[in-house]
C-alpha cells in the first residue's frame, strides 16, 4: 500500500469518527430536550425553582467575590464568572431545569421527538419556576441584610449592577442576551460528550465566566438581580443610605416596569435565539446536512422535501 493511499484511509477514517461523534451528540442532545419534556409538570416545576435559587446564588457569590477588589477591571470580573459558575454547576449537578439551557429542547423538535405545544409549554413552565426561586432568593437575601456587608459597598455594588441592566437600548439588550445563552448552550453542548458530573462542571466554567465577565445578558440572573436591587432601593433602611453617602433617588429608575420592558424581554427573547436557535438548530442542520446531501446526489427531489418536512 503506498504512503499517499495510508494517509487517504487515515483521513477518512479521522473524518468518519469526527461525523460520528458530531452525530451522536446531536442525539444525545435530543434525548436530553425529550426528558425534559417527559418530566412531570409538578417534578419539572420544582426542579425549575431550584435553578433559579441556583443562579440567584451564584450572583451573590459573584457580588462578594468582585466588592471592593483592586486587581483591575477585567481580572475582577473574570474572577467573579468563575464564582458564578457555581450556578450552573449547581443545575448540572442537581439535575436543576434552567431556562437557557432549556430551550435546547429545539433539537429534539426539529427531530419531531416533541411536538411544537409541548415544548412551549415546557418553556413556560421552567420560566415561571427560575422566577420563583429567583425571588425567594431575593426575599430570603434581604432578609439577611446582606446588602449592609462592607459597610453598604456591597449593596451598592447590586444597586449599581441592577441599574446598569437598564440602559441598555431594546436592540443591544436582545444581542447581549443572544451572545449569552450561544455561550450558556455551547458550555451545555460539550457536556454531551462526557458522562462524569466532574466534568461536564468543569467544561462549562469558561463558558460562563466568559459571558458574565463580558456583561451579557441571562434573564434568569436578571430575574434575581434587577429585583433585588429594586428590593434595596425600596426597602434598605436609612442607616444603609447614609453609609454609603448616596439619597435613594438616584435609583428611581429601578422599576418593575422597567425591568420589564427595558431588559427581561428582550434578554428573553434574545437568549432563546442564541440558545434555541444558533446553537441547538445550527447543530442540529449540521448533523443533518451530510445525509441531505446523500440525498441529494440520489434523488433531488427527495432532498428536497427533507428540507422542507
Amino acid at each position: 500500500m503506498s504512503i499517499d493511499m495510508l494517509n487517504l484511509n487515515q483521513t477518512d477514517a479521522i473524518k468518519k469518527t469526527v461525523e460520528e461523534k458530531k452525530n451522536s451528540m446531536v442525539e444525545t442532545a435530543s434525548q436530553y430536550g425529550l426528558a425534559k419534556v417527559e418530566k412531570t409538570p409538578v417534578q419539572s416545576f420544582i426542579l425549575s425553582i431550584f435553578a433559579g435559587a441556583f443562579i440567584a446564588v451564584a450572583f451573590v457569590f459573584y457580588i462578594t467575590v468582585t466588592n471592593g477588589s483592586d486587581v483591575g477591571w477585567g481580572l475582577t470580573r473574570f474572577i467573579g464568572g468563575l464564582a458564578f459558575s457555581m450556578g450552573l454547576m449547581l443545575v448540572i449537578g442537581a439535575g436543576a431545569e434552567l431556562f437557557t439551557s432549556t430551550v435546547l429542547t429545539t433539537v429534539a423538535w426539529a427531530n419531531k421527538k416533541i411536538g411544537f405545544k409541548a415544548q412551549i409549554q415546557c418553556w413556560a413552565r421552567v420560566y415561571v419556576g427560575n422566577m420563583v426561586g429567583a425571588l425567594l432568593m431575593v426575599w430570603l437575601i434581604m432578609s439577611a441584610g446582606m446588602f449592609d456587608l462592607n459597610h453598604g459597598q456591597w449593596g451598592l455594588s447590586a444597586l449599581n449592577i441592577a441599574q446598569h441592566k437598564l440602559h441598555h437600548t431594546w436592540g443591544q439588550a436582545f444581542a447581549l442576551g443572544i451572545l449569552c445563552n450561544m455561550m450558556v448552550c455551547l458550555g451545555i453542548w460539550m457536556t454531551f460528550a462526557t458522562k462524569d458530573v466532574l466534568t461536564k462542571c468543569m467544561l462549562v466554567m469558561l463558558p460562563v465566566a466568559m459571558f458574565v465577565s463580558s456583561g451579557f445578558e441571562h434573564s434568569v440572573a436578571n430575574m434575581f438581580m434587577v429585583p433585588f436591587g429594586i428590593s434595596i432601593a425600596e426597602f434598605a433602611p436609612a442607616s444603609f443610605w447614609s453609609a454609603i453617602n448616596l439619597d435613594p433617588v438616584q435609583f428611581a429608575d429601578l422599576t418593575i416596569t422597567n425591568f420589564l420592558f427595558n431588559n427581561l424581554i428582550p434578554v428573553t427573547l434574545g437568549n432563546i435565539v442564541g440558545g434555541g436557535v444558533i446553537v441547538g438548530l445550527g447543530h442540529w442542520l449540521s448533523g443533518n446536512s451530510q445525509a441531505v446531501s446523500k440525498v441529494a446526489e440520489q434523488n433531488p427531489q427527495a432532498a428536497n422535501d427533507k428540507v422542507n418536512d
